[in-house]
């Protein structure tokens, strides 16, 4: 059971962002027919991808931040009951994210994005002189001495791209997200239930703001950072407000990490004292993540933007074969254990979802029999084959599509291009009525 709802078995589909959406956000025929093709495979549960709650243009990301989207949605809701037979329940998974720009040349950050302060004018002994100056005297220096003249918040925005974080209170709109977020939440969570969707998955992982709130390095000091009692706040205000929209019965979860997995940020233990306090608000159902921030990324190119899986914790979120000694596989099972353990200690029966490397079955009656998890969840898997749960329901795993985990398909999400998977996308191209990506050279739907 999650919540009042049961499923048909104890699997699920994450979310996955597979850039079909149009660029306002809405719903396309290639939305549908991307989930359609999952539903046919009849997973326990299917959860569409981040769906953004504010109207902000974010590119071919879908949007539930206006009842404009609403006649999309229904018709994904009906599209994915209808292909499943009724049998995958659908959630939608609904998140907010911060201003994040591309990385600049140098030329172009110190002629328009830096903010050149009384520092800049001091270290240059140009106390006088026009701004014009110092930008062109700041744009010719070393590298030793940028390292000097800059912050480090400042270094970032020319080496990363600016990236807004939940501490920069001194932004109006930053400060006031706890008095703003929980009825943006709420509203679109509303709009998930008018439109069909049978729950909603609150976005609390990764690079995103929630996970910023809950991460150990939220370091505000208006009561929504710092201590865990006060980093936890702003996402149980979320699901009070979520949950008073809603009404008791319906299913509303989270995706949360079990660790950050980068330095002086969150833990197991923290993750173990927040999915206790969410399960005890209310939460339908925990779905574990690990990893996944903008804190290590790589530097992107010039004209690019931060990637939050390109350094060590985006490998633990998404690792691949070719991995270090302890492998690709089940990578957060050993944590996903100790916080359902946790939330069974405080008398709590929500279910847990573990993700991360499970491809076979073996693996996935291993996570539910050793106490890990009460859902497993395959991501990868799936895209490789979303037949893969009725193929083993029936005793036909040996027909079963296996990815091979070289994160093609993560290499695509990167770029911003229409997700495939290696295994199949160049496969059989004429077929008819097949949706061919824009260049024609790989097909979108999994045959």
């Amino acid at each position: 059971m999650v919540g009042s709802l049961r499923l048909a078995s104890r699997t699920w589909v994450p979310a996955m962002v597979p850039w079909r959406a149009s660029e306002d956000g809405d719903v396309t025929p290639a939305v549908l027919a991307w989930y359609e093709r999952f539903a046919r495979g009849r997973p326990g549960a299917l959860v569409v991808e981040a769906t953004g709650v504010r109207d902000v243009a974010s590119g071919p990301l879908l949007r539930i931040s206006d009842d404009r989207f609403l006649r999309g949605l229904e018709r994904l809701t009906e599209c994915v009951r209808r292909a499943s037979g009724g049998e995958t329940k659908l959630f939608i998974q609904i998140i907010d994210f911060l201003s994040i720009r591309r990385r600049p040349t140098p030329q172009k950050y110190f002629e328009r994005f830096l903010n050149v302060t009384p520092r800049h004018r001091e270290f240059l002994r140009m106390p006088d002189s026009d701004e014009a100056g110092v930008r062109s005297r700041l744009a010719a220096l070393s590298e030793a001495e940028l390292q000097i003249a800059l912050t480090a918040r400042e270094l970032e925005s020319l080496r990363q791209g600016f990236r807004e974080r939940v501490t920069d209170v001194d932004v109006p709109a930053v400060r006031d997200l706890p008095a703003t977020l929980p009825e943006v939440f709420a509203a679109a969570a509303s709009r998930a239930q008018r439109a069909g969707f049978d729950g909603v998955e609150l976005h609390y992982a990764h690079a995103y703001t929630m996970a910023s709130f809950l991460s150990a390095l939220n370091t505000r000091g208006d009561g929504y950072g710092g201590a865990r009692e006060q980093r936890v706040r702003l996402p149980l205000e979320v699901l009070s407000a979520v949950r008073a929209r809603v009404g008791p019965e319906y299913p509303v979860g989270c995706r949360m990490l079990a660790e950050d997995c980068i330095e002086s940020g969150s833990t197991v233990e923290d993750a173990e004292y927040f999915a206790a306090r969410l399960a005890g608000a209310g939460m339908d159902f925990i779905s574990l993540s690990r990893g996944g921030k903008f804190e290590d990324a790589a530097q992107p190119k010039v004209g690019e933007a931060a990637y939050p899986y390109t350094g060590r914790s985006g490998y633990e979120c998404m690792p691949s074969y070719y991995s270090d000694a302890k492998g690709p596989f089940g990578r957060n099972a050993s944590a996903s254990l100790r916080i359902r353990a946790k939330i069974r200690q405080a008398g709590l029966t929500t279910p847990v979802v573990l993700t991360g490397g499970i491809h076979h079955f073996a693996q996935a009656e291993e996570s539910l029999s050793s106490g890990a998890a009460d859902i497993v969840g395959l991501a990868r898997q799936a895209l490789a084959d979303p037949d893969w749960f009725l193929k083993v329901r029936t005793g036909r795993g040996e027909a079963v599509r296996l990815c091979i985990y070289t994160n093609y398909c993560e290499a695509l999400d990167q770029r911003h291009r229409e997700v495939t998977c290696e295994l199949w996308d160049r496969t059989e191209l004429d077929e008819p009525g097949i949706m061919l990506s824009a260049d024609g050279k790989r097909r979108l739907v999994p045959p």
